[in-house]
C-alpha cells in the first residue's frame, strides 16, 4: 500500500477541509425601520375608482419584478420593455435603499443565474407548507373569462407583421440588463420559493411590476392571483407594467388604453394599484432607529 508523503498530504489538506466544512449561511436583507405611504387605487364593480392610503413597513415589503426579459418574440413588446427598464431600475434602486426586498423573477432564465448568491438566497429558504398547492400557472376564473376587457386570444402582439415564432426555446436568456441585481436581492421563477422566502423573512406585502399585465402578472406562481389567495397584501405598480394587446383586436383601442383596461380589471377583481414613485420615499421620521413618541 502506497501512502502519500507528508508534503503531498499537506497540499491537499485545505481542499479536504473546505469540502467537509458546512456552507456559510447566505446573508439576507437587514430589517430596518421605515414606512412607505402608498396611494392605492381600487375600483367598484361598476368601474368607479376609489383611493386609500396604505402604510407598509419596508421590513415586511417585497417588490417582485415579473418577466422583464432581455428579448421577446414580439418586437414591439421588447421595445417597450427596453424603454421601461431604466425607469424601473431607478424606482427599485430607491426602494432597495430604504430597505425594501427586491425579487427578480425573469421566468425561463434560471440557468443564467445558477450559482449566484441571488439565486441561492431564494433556493435556500426552507420549504413552508402552504394552505393549498402552489401551482406555476393560475388561469383566469370563470368570471374573468366572461368580462376580460381585451381580446388576447391570438397572443396580443402588435407587430406590423406577426412572427410565426412559437417556441420554446424562447429568445430571452436573462432579465433586461438595465435592471440591476445587487446586494441582498433574490432571483427566482418559483411561486413556492417566493412563498418560502417571504415566510422566512416576515414579508407579507408584495408590489408587483413588470410584464405582461394580462398574462404573467396575473398568471404566474408568484403573480397577483396566487399571492392574493395565499393571504399576501398585493399591489400592482400600474406605471411599471405593459400588456400584450394588439389594437387590431377587441376593443379596438390604443395599446396604452388596452393596458389601462387590464389594470382597471385587476383593480376591480384582485388588488389595488399604485404609482411606482410611492416606493421611492418613506414617511419622514419613520426610518429612525427609535420609535417616534410624538
Amino acid at each position: 500500500m502506497n501512502l502519500p508523503n507528508r508534503r503531498s498530504f499537506l497540499a491537499t489538506l485545505p481542499g479536504l477541509l473546505a469540502a467537509s466544512a458546512p456552507a456559510a449561511p447566505i446573508p439576507n436583507r437587514p430589517k430596518v425601520p421605515g414606512t412607505l405611504t402608498l396611494r392605492a387605487r381600487r375600483r367598484a364593480k361598476n368601474g368607479a375608482p376609489s383611493e386609500q392610503t396604505l402604510h407598509w413597513p419596508v421590513a415586511r415589503t417585497a417588490i417582485i419584478i415579473c418577466d422583464m426579459w432581455d428579448s421577446h418574440t414580439c418586437s414591439m413588446s421588447a421595445h417597450r420593455v427596453a424603454l421601461m427598464a431604466p425607469r424601473m431600475n431607478q424606482i427599485v434602486s430607491a426602494a432597495r435603499s430604504h430597505g425594501v426586498m427586491v425579487i427578480h423573477a425573469p421566468s425561463d432564465t434560471m440557468q443564467f443565474y445558477e450559482g449566484t448568491v441571488w439565486r441561492d438566497r431564494m433556493k435556500s429558504a426552507p420549504t413552508v407548507e402552504s394552505p393549498f398547492p402552489i401551482i406555476n400557472r393560475c388561469p383566469r376564473v370563470p368570471e374573468e373569462e366572461r368580462s376580460f376587457p381585451i381580446d388576447d386570444s391570438a397572443g396580443g402582439c402588435d407587430d406590423p407583421v406577426l412572427s410565426k415564432y412559437t417556441g420554446p426555446p424562447y429568445p430571452w436568456h436573462r432579465q433586461h440588463p438595465a435592471i440591476e441585481i445587487v446586494g441582498f436581492d433574490g432571483v427566482t421563477e418559483s411561486g413556492q420559493e417566493t412563498y418560502n422566502f417571504c415566510k422566512q423573512e416576515g414579508i407579507d406585502k408584495i408590489v408587483l411590476m413588470g410584464v405582461h399585465t394580462n398574462i404573467c402578472i396575473l398568471n404566474r406562481g408568484f403573480g397577483t392571483r396566487q399571492m392574493t389567495r395565499l393571504g399576501f397584501d398585493v399591489v400592482l405598480a400600474r406605471d411599471l407594467t405593459d400588456a400584450m394587446y394588439d389594437p387590431r383586436t377587441r376593443p379596438f383601442v390604443s395599446h396604452t388604453r388596452g393596458t389601462e383596461l387590464v389594470v382597471e380589471h385587476i383593480e376591480t377583481m384582485w388588488c389595488p394599484s399604485i404609482m411606482g414613485q410611492d416606493l421611492t420615499r418613506v414617511v419622514p421620521g419613520s426610518a429612525n432607529a427609535q420609535p417616534n413618541r410624538s
